[in-house]
């Protein structure tokens, strides 16, 4: 088990993965330190991924690196820093141990046929047919939640996703528990919370549907009458310097477009 203050990354001899785009800008950054970068095609397990890119690169090292510790650094080349967050800046406090860590849950979806699919961010039932609506049946630890939802597509979400696609239909996000959220669903009801311990279980009604989960291309195809089961997956991720990765000052520069 992992301490969440990040002590153990003061450690010398630290086994680091580097994964995104443009890595060749972060590591003459990484220098200084007393780390063991592990090449590709070395199968050694590290003690810390680093991604290097936006949302999207980290939600790909958490596939690739499930469970291991995680840094999300965004790239310059396309994400501007504020002062305050200067990779200089965060790799000094990463590799003090300064920087503080949150343990991350993931969604976990199973088909009948024992197919899955997990999310650091969300997982997704979409229409495949885009000339009508899909009909879904949802159920809470065995209780009927909602007999029938007529939408474009349902978003399960975990409290750290919920400032993604969640937000884009609700407006609002949510720091506990997990989220559905509706996509143009016809009775206008936008979302639902549900406790961290809730089973999930959804029914399709009415299809074709496609089952995804975050930016995986593994895209699973849902016919009529499909049944998923949803929850927390047990093991969680920890990730340091959210607060950093998700700076709003950081993001205002990104959305104006200043380099």
């Amino acid at each position: 088990m992992h301490d969440h203050s990040g002590h153990f990354l003061t450690r010398a001899g630290l086994k680091v993965k580097l994964v995104g785009r443009n890595l060749e800008d972060l590591r003459p950054l990484l220098k200084p330190y007393s780390v063991q970068l592990i090449e590709d095609g070395d199968n050694t397990t590290p003690d810390l991924v680093i991604s290097h890119g936006g949302d999207g690169s980290l939600l790909g090292a958490e596939r690739e690196y499930p469970g291991i510790p995680k840094f999300p650094l965004r790239d310059r080349r396309n994400n501007p820093k504020c002062p305050r967050h200067e990779e200089p800046t965060l790799l000094k406090q990463l590799f003090k141990g300064e920087l503080p860590g949150d343990a991350l849950p993931k969604l976990v979806a199973t088909t009948q046929a024992g197919e899955r699919l997990s999310g650091l961010n969300d997982i997704v039932v979409s229409r495949e047919v885009h000339l009508g609506a899909i009909r879904t049946r949802l159920y809470e630890n065995g209780r009927l939640l909602r007999a029938q939802v007529i939408a474009d597509g349902v978003v399960f979400c975990t409290a750290f996703g919920s400032t993604g696609y969640f937000q884009s239909i609700t407006r609002g996000n949510f720091q506990r528990g997990i989220g559905i959220a509706f996509s143009n669903s016809m009775d206008g009801d936008s979302f639902t919370i549900l406790p961290e311990n809730a089973v999930i279980e959804l029914e399709l009604l009415r299809g074709p549907a496609s089952l995804v989960a975050d930016n995986n291309p593994c895209i699973l195809p849902l016919a009529d009458g499909a049944r998923l089961s949803l929850r927390l997956a047990r093991q969680r991720t920890l990730v340091f310097g959210l607060e950093a990765f998700r700076c709003q000052d950081c993001y205002l520069l990104r959305r104006n477009g200043v380099h």
